[in-house]
């Protein structure tokens, strides 16, 4: 029948039973309830952080009842006027001398702030109501925030024979049962509300982010937006710690969770990590090595190396092979870099490609035909160089250096580019390059997608640098170092996010006494640790603001688990992920990896 059931009747519990003075038992749950009924005389933390930031279920309210500054200055004044009295009549050996004394100065001092500072006065009431399913849980979480409302100067009272009372207290309803007000009142200053302050538990929860997991604190959800420009300055990530801590887990979950978003994103991929997941979300995926059928000529200039309405194409990349030809030959002097830039200009020429950004486009009498960009097949290859430099007896030694990558193991780097990079995902694995040469293959496609990510301002995208220390740390150079820092630095403008990945701190920071690590550090707006061994942390504590706390934190964390810095924000974080997700990211251990190109 219409009407017998009212919305009171359809959010009231099935039962309430109170027959125990020590809880309330609700449909299941068991309450109990924590009266604050002092607090340390003086404030110097906020009181209610630690018990906020815990994962117990529990309900806290806290009431602020303003009182009349008139009528408090002038009981104050009666007060300290009969108390003066009694201390200079008093004999000192009274046993409770000392605790009048206090009074006496306390209330001077509430006089002077109110009438001297302005401050209001108030009474200050906090009630805490915690609940579980049992009652040995509730028991222990009672003992639990006990001990922590101790060690922040509050002593509490068990509301036995009051549970009613104080739940009620804690119900969203703006109630302050009569009962118990006078145990819990206590006043306190303006200046004292800070203390008090609730709203200070670390979230982070951007409209338009996406899930990144949980705050190991309070199991608040963590969601990140960092292509958002109005919060953060940049959309840069740096990703450190050891193996086995969760930081490829972790961005290979970005990069899924990116790709759904229509992101386009470029890894470095130097230790075969990638392939399964670039396999089932159908990009591509490009090896270089000496059994590899597709190839990139590092001496391509690509039309999108600038923007459209620039110029200096031949100049921009006489800038970037000085970086990989550092990698070559080894640390080039000023003088040496003049003698390989004319060498690069020579072979260029031969190409009939010039300072003249026109020669950089097919031509027929004469004539520009469409502005259609010269191809692959159009530029020099290494071979060419090799020869050039043969030419010159001052150039001899840097011809000897670069016949493993003309006539010997690394000739794969003399071919014509015969791949596309068209798709959302592309994947660079580098892996059969060895150890030994896998900064090569990194500068070659760092150089690649960088010239990708500029294409376009308007659309969003992303490059991951893998073990990055091969390309700033003391076995790269000045030069390469300062590109991968220029686009940390300038790949904001492009909409674009460089994310740097390494396991190996120390290394990051051994070139230049660490200038670039810490310029890259620096210009990531978003920095995620996972687990660091102790000289690790050391290390990154020289670069960063890490607190004690956090350094402590850090080197305890859990497999999956990470300090992120997000802008302004501190916070311990649990990487979450569905089961859909992780089969996708890691795949059939006992399936064999298919080539995705």
């Amino acid at each position: 029948m219409e009407g017998t059931i009212s919305d009171k009747d359809k959010i009231a519990p099935a039962y309430i039973n109170m027959e125990n003075p020590q809880y309330i038992e609700i449909d299941n749950l068991y309450y109990g309830g924590l009266i604050v009924v002092n607090y340390y005389r003086e404030q110097t933390d906020i009181l209610l952080k630690t018990l906020i930031e815990t994962n117990i279920n529990m309900n806290l309210s806290i009431f602020y009842e303003k009182k009349d500054s008139y009528k408090t200055i002038k009981d104050l004044t009666y007060h300290i006027g009969n108390v003066g009295v009694e201390l200079k009549e008093s004999n000192p050996n009274r046993q409770d001398i000392d605790i009048a004394a206090f009074a006496y100065n306390d209330a001077k001092y509430i006089r002077k702030e109110i009438q001297v500072n302005n401050e209001d006065i108030y009474f200050l009431y906090i009630y805490i109501t915690i609940y579980a399913e049992t009652i040995k849980e509730l028991e222990y979480y009672l003992n639990k925030i006990e001990g922590i409302t101790q060690s922040k100067g509050m002593q509490t009272r068990r509301s036995n024979f009051r549970q009613e009372e104080t739940f009620i207290g804690c119900l969203p309803i703006m109630e302050n049962p009569f009962i118990i007000k006078e145990v819990a009142k206590r006043n306190i200053l303006t200046s004292g509300l800070i203390a008090t302050y609730p709203f200070i538990s670390s979230s982070i929860f951007d409209e338009d982010g996406i899930f990144i997991g949980t705050n190991i604190y309070n199991n608040s959800l963590v969601f990140i937006d960092r292509y958002d420009t109005n919060q953060y300055k940049n959309a840069n990530i740096c990703i450190f710690g050891t193996s086995g801590a969760g930081k490829s887990f972790y961005t290979k979950l970005l990069i899924l969770r990116y790709k759904l978003l229509g992101i386009r994103q470029y890894i470095i991929d130097p230790e075969r990590e990638y392939s399964n997941l670039c396999e089932k979300l159908r990009g591509t995926q490009i090896r270089i090595g000496p059994n590899s059928d597709t190839y990139i000529n590092i001496l391509d200039i690509r039309k999108e190396s600038i923007e459209e309405g620039e110029s200096g194409y031949l100049a921009t990349k006489i800038g970037k092979l000085i970086g990989f030809f550092n990698l070559v030959f080894g640390e080039l002097n000023e003088e040496e870099k003049a003698i390989i830039e004319e060498k690069l200009i020579e072979t260029y020429k031969m190409k009939k490609i010039t300072f003249d950004d026109d020669s950089l486009y097919k031509v027929n009498d004469e004539k520009i035909l469409g502005k259609e960009f010269k191809t692959s097949t159009d530029m020099p290859l290494l071979e060419d160089l090799y020869y050039v430099l043969g030419k010159d007896h001052k150039t001899k030694k840097f011809k000897i250096k670069l016949i493993p990558f003309v006539k010997g193991s690394m000739k794969f780097f003399n071919h014509y580019t015969n791949i596309e990079l068209n798709k959302d995902l592309i994947i660079a694995d580098v892996y059969d390059l060895g150890e030994e040469n896998l900064k090569y293959g990194m500068y070659l496609f760092t150089d690649i997608f960088w010239d990708k990510i500029k294409e376009n301002r308007e659309e969003k995208k992303a490059i991951y640098l893998d073990e990055i220390w091969r390309l700033i740390g003391v076995t790269s150079n000045k030069e390469v170092a300062s590109f991968i820092y220029k686009i940390f630095k300038t790949i904001r403008k492009y909409g674009g996010s460089s994310v740097a990945i390494t396991q190996d701190i120390s290394d990051i920071f051994s070139l230049e006494d660490g200038i670039y690590g810490k310029s890259i550090l620096n210009n990531s707006s978003i920095k995620t640790f996972f687990a660091l061994e102790e000289e690790n942390i050391k290390i990154l504590s020289e670069f960063t603001n890490l607190s004690e706390k956090e350094k402590v934190e850090i080197k305890s964390l859990k497999r999956g688990e990470c300090l992120m810095f997000v802008g302004e924000n501190h916070i311990l974080t649990k990487i979450e992920s569905s089961d859909l997700e992780r089969e996708i990211i890691e795949g059939d251990k006992n399936e064999k990896n298919n080539d995705c190109y």
